[in-house]
């Protein structure tokens, strides 16, 4: 196959997955690129919360999603360039390998706005973010006292679940924020990467088979919090074996209101206020107005203590559906 031919497919393909507006003219709106790197239960609240703000405004929204590849990042970043949107909002999969395609945009006159994951240098004109770190800390916090009561004056044994050859920079911040709260608790005696579920399932348990003293697993990501809870129960040690997770979902609200004990916190992002303020910070770029240009929105520390304040945020959910 030649390499204009396999150039024009490649292309083909990456048009299927962008959802453009019927009309080919923006008559009064503005096309905006909005992409996410994978479909999951967060990255559907950001892509709500991005059409909600543009419909609003009356602009048109095109999503891509770059499934985690930055291959394919770099193509979609391409192809909105050659459509003429006048934004890209984007989660950069690389706060370093991310940029070079993020210049390319600028240098063609588009806006640019990261959200959840940041580009390093001046690339982006604004950033909307939850703090990784305070996240991290929010289910810290709802640690300490546990630990307390569990270590009964002794450190707690624990072990972490992370996603380190994912997303560096903001897993590195997730479990050091958690660890910056407990350290003084704890004594880590594994740590691993897994984020999804299957994966963390497999990873926990033979963290608890090579580890019988743990006491404590600690995941940075929802796949890694549900693959532990599993772990636990798969190996029988409800009661003995306590999990501190990370992110928000209807699984994860429903563990946390679950009798079997196990999974005692999780944070949740606020994902619909994510997108939104992430479209709303590039439309008032492209209107000219002067805005703050690092936005954080606050993070959502769910405890099982709280069971109504669980039952609310699922409550929450449903307009994600």
């Amino acid at each position: 196959m030649s390499k204009t031919k396999r150039g024009i497919l490649t292309l083909a393909a990456l048009l299927a997955t962008v959802s453009f507006a019927p009309n080919a003219a923006f008559a009064a709106g503005k096309a905006i690129a909005g992409i996410v790197f994978q479909q999951d239960q967060y990255f559907r609240g950001i892509q709500i919360g991005m059409q909600k703000a543009a419909k609003a405004a009356g602009d048109e929204l095109l999503a891509g999603n770059s499934d985690s590849k930055l291959e394919k990042e770099s193509q979609l970043i391409d192809t909105y360039i050659a459509r003429g949107v006048k934004s890209i909002v984007v989660a950069p999969l690389s706060a370093d390998a991310s940029v070079p395609a993020l210049k390319k945009a600028r240098a063609a006159g588009i806006t640019v706005v990261t959200y959840g994951t940041s580009a390093n240098g001046d690339v982006a004109q604004a950033t909307v973010t939850s703090s990784d770190r305070d996240i991290g800390i929010g289910t810290g916090k709802a640690a300490a006292d546990f630990l307390k009561t569990l270590g009964n004056g002794k450190k707690v044994k624990i072990g972490t679940l992370a996603f380190k050859a994912l997303l560096p920079e903001q897993s590195n911040a997730r479990v050091e924020g958690f660890l910056s709260v407990v350290n003084d608790q704890v004594e880590i005696v594994a740590q691993q990467d897994a984020w999804l579920a299957e994966k963390a399932l497999a990873v926990a348990s033979d963290m608890l088979t090579a580890n019988p003293d743990i006491r404590v697993i600690y995941a940075a990501n929802e796949g890694g919090t549900i693959g532990a809870v599993q772990a636990v129960k798969k190996a029988g040690l409800e009661g003995k074996v306590f999990v501190f997770g990370t992110d928000g979902s209807e699984q994860l609200a429903n563990m946390l209101l679950n009798s079997d004990n196990v999974l005692q916190a999780t944070t949740a992002q606020q994902p619909l206020e994510v997108g939104r303020q992430a479209i709303e910070a590039a439309q008032s770029l492209l209107d000219g107005k002067t805005i703050e240009t690092k936005v954080k929105v606050p993070v959502l520390p769910l405890t099982r203590a709280d069971a109504q304040a669980v039952a609310a945020y699922k409550e929450s959910l449903k307009a994600l559906k």
